[in-house]
């Protein structure tokens, strides 16, 4: 933590009337909580998509994750069948970085037919393909959808 961290937690302190090392032990709780999967061994590929997703912009960009990284935390030592794409983990590490970037690469990886030009927000088209794929596994329709919406957003991202 650097002084400017500090002093936000003092700041943050005084206002909820608690004390310095409670707002810090709030926060480690916290970020426990969001990423409980993460350090259980026994939680592996699709089962970790939802930490990804859930805080994966965040935690990302701060532990400098690349899609390489992300296959080695997420699918080593999985079945086949419960693996996470290589696409997709490239995907995902990109939208932590460079996200004009990630929707071009989601157009590549997904191409759908008739779409008209719009701008959805990427990150929850992102969210709901992931989601779909891996944990609902809707079997088709609902990633359809999802691709649909993504083919729209990087449409969208070429007009800007």
């Amino acid at each position: 933590m650097n002084v400017s961290d500090v002093r936000k937690v003092k700041k943050l302190a005084n206002r909820l009337g608690a004390r310095d090392s409670d707002v810090i032990r709030f926060a480690v709780k916290s970020m426990l909580a969001r990423l409980g999967p993460l350090y259980d061994p026994e939680v592996k590929g699709r089962n970790l998509v939802p930490v990804f997703v859930e805080s994966g912009n965040e935690l990302l960009r701060f532990f400098d994750l690349d899609g390489a990284r992300l296959e080695a935390i997420i699918n080593e030592g999985v079945e086949l069948g419960k693996r996470v794409d290589r696409d997709d983990l490239a995907l995902l590490a990109l939208s932590g970085a460079q996200e004009q970037y990630a929707a071009l690469k989601l157009s590549e990886l997904h191409r759908q037919e008739g779409a008209t030009p719009s701008q959805p927000d990427l990150a929850s088209s992102l969210r709901q393909y992931l989601y779909d794929k891996y944990v609902y596994r809707t079997g088709g329709t609902g990633e359809a959808r999802v691709l649909e919406t993504l083919h729209l957003a990087v449409a969208g991202a070429r007009h800007d």
